[in-house]
């Protein structure tokens, strides 16, 4: 993995070339981690005139959860507790003769650039921007490969679960295991923090578990994620309890399969941003449900749960081949419940067989 790395690092200081900076500073953990490997808390990564450095607070540990440091790359710690990584890399900066430094202003506080001008008052701070996530978009085999086994982990989780006895048991417990069995199949953690929603909370992007205890007759939303080597994935889907679906609930749900399906197949090297969105909100808009949709259809996973690119009405940009999206419509109805179905996908063109469903657990309406 070496090469990798120092490959993706000879991509950023080309573009720090480009724009005037010969060195740049990496802060944002996510980024940290694409680019050296590990992201040790705090640890930063310079990219310097004269070699590149990954700076730490202290001695970076090798759990899986913050990844290995690229052997090729040097560790500088900082000598006692207290400093920031950040400083300490723009004193380095300076050091090594640099005029200009690219750092991640999105990711800095204003106190800490403040500091990092002080060590080094002739040192011209400029921005990268988000070069860094633009890198992170299109993924490579073996990142595509690490999502592919958080996924199925996933699945493992969630098929176990649908297995058990659920009525009586509340939306936080039902959390909770679903968190334990993602690890105990290898995750290193949950991706984000489980979701599952029941009767009228059932259906609702991003609802925090409660107390409220499973019934029949609920629709049984569940939305979770594993983590696998630092790379995030994502599924979410509904179900009903106990009992044959009423009719309103067979209705609803086989809109959402629809609006799911359209924006799936909308999936394609070239294909506008915004057209996946609109294919799969067309369907729940002409269905009157324009309202009670959520702001996007679906966005990119990676190093983070939630990257570009965004599947949303105001989104900019086409898609590239070996990005991986979630597709995620779904439909809340305040005081009687809803739906949401969500898979994380990779886009391929149509000569390698279309988009790659990662996540594979049935969308068909059970009963559970």
């Amino acid at each position: 993995m070496s090469e990798v790395y120092a490959a993706r690092r000879t991509r950023l200081r080309e573009r720090c070339n480009a724009g005037g900076s010969a060195a740049a500073l990496v802060s944002r953990p996510a980024n940290v981690r694409y680019l050296a490997g590990a992201a040790p808390h705090g640890a930063v990564l310079l990219l310097g005139k004269t070699e590149d450095l990954l700076v730490c607070s202290g001695p970076p540990d090798d759990r899986s959860t913050v990844g290995r440091p690229d052997e090729s790359l040097p560790v500088r710690a900082l000598p006692g507790p207290g400093g920031d990584p950040a400083v300490a890399a723009t004193g380095l900066a300076a050091a090594q003769g640099t005029e200009s430094l690219a750092t991640e202003d999105h990711h800095l506080t204003v106190v800490r650039h403040r500091a990092m001008r002080s060590v080094a008052s002739r040192l011209r701070l400029t921005d990268l921007g988000q070069a860094v996530e633009q890198l992170r978009v299109v993924k490579d085999e073996e990142e595509i490969s690490c999502l592919r086994i958080g996924a199925e982990i996933a699945d493992q989780a969630l098929g176990e679960l649908l297995e058990s006895i659920l009525v009586g048991r509340t939306e936080r417990h039902l959390a909770l295991e679903l968190e334990r069995r993602l690890v105990d199949h290898g995750a290193d953690g949950p991706a984000f923090a489980t979701s599952v929603g029941t009767g009228p909370n059932s259906g609702r992007r991003g609802h925090r578990p409660t107390d409220r205890r499973v019934e029949e007759g609920d629709f049984l939303s569940v939305c979770l994620g594993a983590t696998y080597r630092g790379y995030r994935c994502e599924i979410g889907r509904t179900f009903v309890i106990g009992t044959s679906p009423a009719d309103w609930q067979i209705e609803l749900y086989d809109l959402v399969f629809s609006a799911q399906r359209a924006g799936r197949e909308a999936l394609a090297p070239g294909a506008a941003c915004r057209d996946v969105d609109r294919a799969a909100r067309q369907a729940l808009d002409s269905a009157g449900y324009a309202e009670n949709l959520p702001t996007l259809t679906g966005h990119g996973v990676g190093l983070e749960i939630d990257e570009d690119p965004q599947l949303a009405p105001a989104a900019m940009g086409k898609l590239d081949a070996c990005v991986p999206v979630t597709v995620e419509p779904g439909v809340h109805l305040p005081g009687r419940g809803g739906v949401r179905i969500d898979d994380t996908l990779v886009v391929r063109p149509e000569a390698d067989g279309g988009p790659e469903l990662l996540t594979i657990t049935t969308k068909e309406l059970l009963a559970l």
